[in-house]
């Protein structure tokens, strides 16, 4: 049985404080794209996995590796060979592995037909990812609390295109938070404006509303990354934002566009939102 786990970007990011269990709290957008990995589980004499595609970190594989022991401890189902293709940037900011890891828990519960409710795969996702929990609805959300308490938003960008740029930057969760300085942003405001009520009002509002609060530090470290989202706003982005705490870099777009100066050292993707 196979599965395509996708990918997202963050409209918007804003960490609000540290929690005494060392996560932060933060309020973000996160909205579901068009980018896929592949994933697939075959009955196997031992659990193993096997990546294609590109080098992942091995905290990717033990991802995946845990949500089968996690659901194992509650169910009797046999060894599984998990085949993963990556396709999704690492290290981007765009949730690839916290997908694969939501993906599979959905995957396990199709394939040996355990019938978990939604709530149920998603308190197994919470305890892999704070981002994880997002991808077993999969559904444009306002996120508090780690990034694991949603509320739906009905948010429809399908008339627009959007460009994703990949610079070989890899910029772990770790280093991001590293970085974080808030008094940039001590109550998760930008500009006097709270991210709930921006994120709902017109898209060519955001540019002035909108932001992502590792940016300072993660453009002031890795001056390329700046530049990208400069140059998508030359090309004539209504918004473009880093995602999560990059590298990689998106620009929302009112028709398709190319921008070859970006290209070359960057991968770059083109797709409709």
């Amino acid at each position: 049985m196979i599965t395509f786990p996708n990918a997202k970007i963050n409209l918007g990011l804003q960490i609000l404080r540290k929690r005494p269990d060392n996560y932060h709290d933060l309020e973000t957008v996160f909205y579901p794209i068009p980018v896929y990995d592949a994933l697939e589980i075959v009955e196997s004499a031992e659990t193993e996995i096997f990546v294609s595609g590109m080098d992942i970190p091995s905290e990717t594989e033990n991802l995946c590796i845990r949500v089968y022991n996690q659901i194992k401890k509650d169910f009797n189902i046999p060894p599984v060979q998990i085949y993963l293709h990556k396709n999704i940037p690492i290290g981007a900011g765009l949730g690839g592995g916290s997908s694969d890891a939501a993906f599979l828990i959905k995957l396990i519960n199709d394939f040996f037909k355990l019938k978990l409710s939604g709530n149920q795969m998603t308190e197994y996702a919470r305890k892999v990812g704070a981002d994880c929990a997002f991808f077993i609805e999969n559904k444009p959300v306002f996120a508090t609390g780690r990034g694991d308490e949603f509320t739906e938003l009905q948010m429809d960008l399908s008339e627009y295109y959007l460009v994703l740029v990949k610079p070989d930057i890899h910029i772990s969760t770790a280093e991001g938070f590293h970085g974080l300085n808030f008094s940039k942003s001590p109550t998760g405001q930008v500009n006097g404006n709270n991210l709930a009520d921006c994120i709902l009002h017109p898209i060519n509002t955001w540019k002035e509303t909108i932001s992502n609060d590792f940016e300072p530090f993660i453009f002031s470290k890795y001056p390329q990354i700046r530049k990208i989202k400069e140059s998508l706003y030359q090309h004539n982005a209504i918004y473009a934002s880093m995602s999560g705490t990059g590298s990689c870099v998106f620009g929302i777009f009112e028709k398709a566009t190319r921008i070859p100066q970006i290209e070359g050292l960057n991968r770059v993707l083109y797709c409709n939102l």
